[in-house]
């Protein structure tokens, strides 16, 4: 985990309302996920599945935290198009390479709303005879959830608030920020 130090006063910190979580306070929670998650897999090397794209940083200091055997996949959901509230509508853009049939999966998430999506690719993955799933989010909003979902691993709770950074997006913008921000509601209004 590479702490990278960048400008400061650039238009994209400018669009935020204020940190919610700092890059040392990230990278510190990411590792303590690592470690976790590397007793409880310790000899299964299990399969990473990141859900793209918001996840791809957060998997990126996962995996490089982890002490045991894994692989890593990804998939593409969608189910928010360019705006801030989900369509309920939900598409695989990218699936698989991988066939799970008789692995362990851990789904690396970025961030966990209303639960729907997620639910979703549960359900998905489950079909395809995994032997075990588990879910590890760094965010998680149980003020917005609409569906009951056992996650495994999380971050943070964080509350129901806009927040991008670390991987996160509004239409496209704000991923590359190396901690999470609310962003300011005039931004996406």
């Amino acid at each position: 985990m590479v702490k990278q130090e960048g400008p400061q006063d650039s238009a994209l910190h400018r669009d935020v309302d204020h940190v919610l979580i700092s890059e040392d306070v990230l990278l510190d929670r990411v590792a303590q996920l690592g470690r976790q998650i590397s007793q409880d897999y310790q000899e299964l090397n299990p399969l990473l599945i990141c859900v793209l794209k918001g996840g791809y940083m957060f998997l990126a200091d996962l995996t490089r935290s982890l002490c045991m055997r894994h692989g890593i996949d990804f998939m593409a959901i969608s189910s928010y198009g360019s705006g801030t509230e989900s369509s309920g509508v939900v598409r695989i853009l990218k699936d698989l390479d991988s066939d799970i049939s008789g692995r362990h999966i851990l789904v690396v998430e970025d961030i966990i709303d209303t639960g729907n999506t997620l639910a979703y690719l549960l359900e998905n993955l489950r079909s395809r005879q995994p032997a075990t799933i588990r879910v590890c989010t760094l965010l998680s909003k149980p003020a917005r959830r609409q569906v009951e979902l056992h996650v495994d691993y999380v971050g943070f709770e964080i509350p129901d608030e806009f927040v991008v950074g670390y991987g996160l997006d509004f239409a496209e913008a704000y991923r590359n920020l190396s901690f999470v921000g609310v962003l300011k509601p005039e931004i996406y209004s």
